[in-house]
């Protein structure tokens, strides 16, 4: 059976009432059928978003934590808080750091690339656990000046 009949047939599913469709050609045989749950999502998810949008405005207004203090991660990699498993985190919260400061390492592709504090202030939040994944941009610290 070629691919254009196939994409037609799913065509035809997607936009009839049909909620299932079966063809049998000589020794290949094909059966496409249509979720209920996309009619029953369809329903759900403007209140869902709605609800998520007072709450992130909620949420954006009680935090006012100004982003240039937050140590982004500048890769994606795991995280580590310290050099190896039995030394001491490089920071803890409380700490002083000036730009140079070593706050943890980001492993990615087996190379341990060092993190700088890249400005000066206080460990206020650790936001990552040791050896936890880390995507790029992810938060990784939030240092007061």
């Amino acid at each position: 059976m070629e691919l254009s009949v196939i994409k037609k047939m799913i065509e035809l599913l997607e936009e009839s009432s049909l909620k299932k469709i079966h063809l049998r050609e000589g020794d290949f045989e094909i059966s496409l059928e249509k979720d209920d749950f996309e009619s029953a999502a369809k329903t759900v998810v403007p209140k869902v978003k709605e609800k998520f949008q007072i709450e992130k405005e909620k949420s954006a207004a009680e935090n006012k934590v100004d982003d240039k203090n937050y140590v982004l991660s500048p890769m994606v990699g795991t995280f580590y808080s310290s050099s190896s498993p039995d030394q001491l985190p490089f920071v803890k919260v409380g700490d002083k750091v000036d730009e140079n400061t070593i706050i943890c390492i980001i492993e990615a592709m087996k190379v341990m690339n060092e993190i700088k504090a890249n400005k000066k202030g206080t460990i206020k939040e650790i936001l990552l656990d040791n050896a936890q994944p880390v995507e790029f941009g992810s938060k990784l610290f939030l240092i007061e000046p």
